[in-house]
């Protein structure tokens, strides 16, 4: 795993274009400083009259060659690429065949003789988790891809006649052809997904390439076109018969899927190790992977619902595996937010981010790779939402009319039993479900919000999506929405980022290519039976773990922010930050203070709501300081004291 950077200049001189002149060589090393974390092992630059790629190295296949940049035999095109590509032994072997020569043993040589063969469909011909830009020299054209999940990242920036791209946002924040602006839209948008949700992301002019796109840019005529090489369908079949002959087949066939995934992603030349919660998810990827240690974390002691070390360990003792567990404290959890949002580069309302960022400590103080248990729930169906069409079946049937005036009445009543369901069921999917959070309506995120946006709702974000996918049923609808949105924007964003951040490898079996053409074609009736979620995939799970891991209820990092939202160092920190300049410059201090009054253990809390506008808070004050200050010393009366 790595860190890659760049950019190409104008035919202007960089001398010309920055006032004071900074050296391509210096800009070159603020971009590689910053993510050093994604490979600290190795640095390395290249340059060319008009380009400069930049490489931070974290050793993973190949330890003493496949440096990159790397050049092909004629020199004119440079690679820099971050990720691993599991089927390299056989594209190098084809390639061969083809009559490309190769002078390395590592994976990243086989993309720039595959750029060579295949041109632009060289990433349909890839087995992996990628993000790389290949520089053309002789055409002055760069070419950069993305796994088709989005896996890895890969953001760039056209600004004033250069382009640049980097692994992360903080790679492009160096250049001073960039100018920092927040884009107010992607907060909008935030307060309602919980995740910067937009292909612009929270810097103005910076944006992320898309899962399964690629992307070139011209230099000559300064253009870039993006097009998409992936998209993932699902085609559910339509079996009606409920023969057991069936269902074995269908386990048979992803469980072979899966074992030959995980033992796929154990490609390494260093040891690998194993994120282990009580899930069903990551349990099966420890009883399969090949190696040895495992790595836990939790909240409180004992075996709660927001501690799974005890389950965790039980397992690890019975399948023969080392386990490391750490309790994370309040304290500790408060701490960690700062530096987790610095490494998020955007905003995230996902608090289980934080434990995402100790288990990676604990597991990059003793092995490099770890293997972890992302993309089941939307390869599956393994989310509770999902049984949501199932709950909701027969009471659909109503004529809508009725149902809505029943929602109608419902939205009148206190918060209780049964008013969700009365206020969901009336509406169609592509109303209700716009992903795995869903915080602020519109009309709430308006009134919370001071800064006036055109922001899209949701609704009609989401609306070409869930056109696309009109003909499934309304859990594969669901679910196709989270593996385009959800997946990248929450799931693979905090695991991609909270791994590097201790420059740690998290590698994602299930987000296989060959798992995903078993999983596209799994019937609806084996992801929910009535509130069973993951169904078939349990059954699978149940081949090589106990009953009780393979059949436990997901829990997903659960975060005790009820008591920690209402502890008296919680409030203390809420309060603070609600009263901050950024805040005052954001928010209506009357909406802040209604999520205050909300938070707690109770049915309706607004602990979500209130931990999404407190993480845009922390997140702009590192990364908007300057913002904050003159907020601040506008914000005091003539003759106030500091």
């Amino acid at each position: 795993m790595c860190g890659i950077c760049g950019f190409i200049e104008p035919n202007t001189k960089n001398s010309e274009m920055i006032n004071p002149p900074v050296s391509r060589e210096h800009i070159l090393e603020r971009m590689m400083a910053a993510i050093i974390h994604r490979g600290p092992d190795q640095g390395k630059s290249w340059m060319s009259e008009h380009a400069a790629l930049g490489f931070r190295r974290l050793s993973i296949i190949d330890l003493e060659g496949s440096m990159q940049p790397m050049l092909n035999e004629t020199g004119d095109l440079v690679l820099v690429f971050n990720g691993e590509i599991y089927n390299y032994r056989e594209l190098r072997r084809e390639l061969i065949q083809a009559g490309h020569h190769f002078s390395t043993l590592g994976d990243s040589e086989v993309l720039l003789h595959g750029y060579e063969e295949w041109g632009q469909q060289l990433p349909t011909h890839l087995r992996g988790m990628f993000a790389f830009a290949i520089w053309d020299e002789k055409k002055e054209r760069l070419y950069a891809a993305r796994d088709p999940f989005g896996i890895k990242p890969f953001y760039y920036a056209p600004a004033e006649g250069h382009f640049i791209f980097a692994s992360e946002i903080k790679g492009i924040l160096p250049h001073p052809s960039y100018k920092k602006k927040l884009n107010p839209e992607a907060l909008e948008q935030y307060l309602s997904f919980q995740y910067s949700a937009l292909e612009k992301s929270f810097f103005q002019g910076i944006l992320q390439l898309r899962p399964g796109h690629f992307l070139t840019y011209d230099k000559k005529n300064d253009s870039v076109r993006t097009e998409q090489y992936f998209v993932p369908e699902l085609y559910p079949e339509c079996s009606v018969k409920n023969s057991k002959e069936e269902a074995e087949n269908w386990i048979t066939l992803l469980d072979e899927a899966i074992e030959n995934s995980i033992k796929t992603h154990m490609t390494a030349d260093v040891e690998v190790g194993a994120f282990l919660s009580g899930g069903v998810d990551s349990s099966l990827v420890a009883a399969e992977f090949s190696g040895s240690k495992t790595f836990t974390v939790g909240f409180g002691k004992g075996q709660t619902r927001y501690n799974e070390m005890p389950l965790a360990k039980e397992l690890a003792d019975e399948l023969g595996l080392a386990h490391k567990g750490r309790q994370i404290s309040e304290r500790e959890f408060w701490d960690a937010v700062p530096e987790v949002l610095y490494h998020m580069d955007e905003p995230s309302g996902d608090p289980s981010a934080v434990a995402l960022y100790f288990v990676s400590r604990e597991a990059s103080r003793q092995v490099k790779v770890v293997v972890s248990g992302e993309g089941a729930d939307e390869l599956f169906g393994g989310y509770c939402i999902y049984c949501e069409p199932n709950a909701l079946h027969l009471y659909q049937k109503i004529p809508s009319p009725l149902r809505r005036g029943l929602a109608g009445l419902a939205s009148r009543l206190p918060k209780m039993r049964g008013r969700s369901f009365l206020i969901r069921g009336s509406m169609p999917v592509e109303e209700r479900f716009i992903g795995n959070a869903n915080l602020f309506t519109v009309k709430e995120r308006k009134r919370l919000l001071k800064p006036a946006t055109k922001a899209l709702s949701p609704q009609a974000l989401l609306a070409a999506d869930y056109e696309d996918a009109k003909e499934l049923d309304d859990a594969s609808r669901m679910q196709y929405i989270d593996l385009l949105h959800w997946l990248p924007g929450d799931i693979l964003q905090k695991a991609d980022r909270m791994s590097m951040a201790h420059s740690l490898e998290l590698r994602v079996p299930y987000l296989d290519r060959e798992v995903f053409e078993v999983a596209r074609f799994l019937p609806a009736k084996y992801k929910q039976k009535k509130q069973v979620s993951k169904y078939l995939f349990r059954q699978v799970a149940a081949r090589h773990l106990p009953n009780a891991s393979s059949q436990r209820r997901k829990l997903g990092f659960p975060v005790p922010l009820g008591h920690f939202l209402t502890s008296e160092t919680g409030t203390e920190i809420i309060s603070k930050a609600f009263r901050s300049p950024a805040a005052q410059k954001f928010f209506h201090q009357d909406a802040l203070d209604e999520l205050m009054a909300g938070r707690g253990c109770g049915r309706g809390n607004t602990n979500r709501k209130l931990w999404a506008v407190y993480a845009f808070l922390v997140w702009y004050e590192i990364y908007f300081p300057e913002d904050c200050a003159s907020a601040g010393e506008s914000s005091k009366e003539p003759g106030s004291q500091t």
